[in-house]
């Protein structure tokens, strides 16, 4: 079954709400000019830009979220208030949160019952190091990452939630996992969602691949079957660059 692609920008700590507006503005203007069939468009500004970006024809996604809806939790944004702003999506999990910010497997799944409450859509962010991928383990660590954030979570609709394979030995390094080490771990993660949800509610969640994603290498990637789109990081920042990307996919035959 052909899914419609998800290609998220995840812009990470760039663009204040000036830059942000400028971008945006530019992006909604030549997206008009396409006729927008295959692809949902995501971009994800830091916080203080989430403002900027509203009603420009795209999606709008948080890049981290916490877990209550309010308290003495300094520094912290709740699902409530995103959804407040009409964030629609949000991503977790992301390695750099793992890695420098102390997330958890318990953390992630907090945070993904805490959106899917507030009708906002996780991007769930799994994926290996490369000392797991040179060990052999590399299933094994993306079907525990995937089983501890969806526990006790039940979803009423395949859209509730997407994921997105990111190995870690891949992202912002210019490396890329081939097409078919991605395809070989979508499926991986194809099975533990079917095995979670069944598989008429598995089969159809979308999963992404991130991990240096650019508009060179796109097209190997998406023509795989388990690839339903990307989470993209620097490339996203360059207007041109990412719009080859979903001009691309637009052009493909469904």
């Amino acid at each position: 079954m052909k899914l419609k692609y998800i290609i998220a920008g995840n812009w990470k700590l760039n663009k204040g709400p000036a830059e942000a507006k400028a971008f945006s503005g530019e992006l909604s203007k030549r997206l008009a000019k396409t006729s927008l069939k295959n692809t949902d468009i995501i971009i994800a500004p830091p916080f203080v830009s989430l403002p900027a970006l509203m009603a420009n024809g795209f999606s709008i996604g948080a890049q981290d979220v916490y877990w209550e809806d309010k308290g003495a939790f300094t520094g912290e944004v709740s699902a409530a208030m995103l959804k407040e702003l009409g964030v629609e999506y949000c991503i977790v999990g992301h390695s750099e949160r793992r890695q420098f910010f102390n997330e958890t497997d318990r953390t992630v799944n907090l945070k993904v019952s805490a959106l899917l409450k507030k009708n906002i859509r996780p991007i769930i962010c799994i994926g290996e190091r490369l000392e797991d991928r040179k060990a052999g383990v590399m299933y094994n660590v993306a079907r525990f990452q995937l089983a501890a954030a969806l526990f006790d979570v039940e979803i009423k609709d395949p859209v509730d939630i997407a994921v997105a394979y990111e190995p870690v030995w891949a992202i912002g390094t210019g490396n890329v996992a081939t097409p078919q080490q991605a395809e070989d771990m979508h499926e991986v993660i194809r099975q533990s969602l079917e095995k979670h949800f069944g598989i008429d509610t598995g089969s159809r969640i979308r999963i992404l691949y991130g991990g240096s994603v650019n508009e060179e290498n796109i097209e190997g990637l998406i023509d795989k079957d388990q690839i339903n789109g990307a989470l993209i990081g620097g490339v996203s920042l360059d207007l041109d660059k990412f719009l080859s990307i979903i001009n691309h996919i637009e052009k493909r035959e469904r």
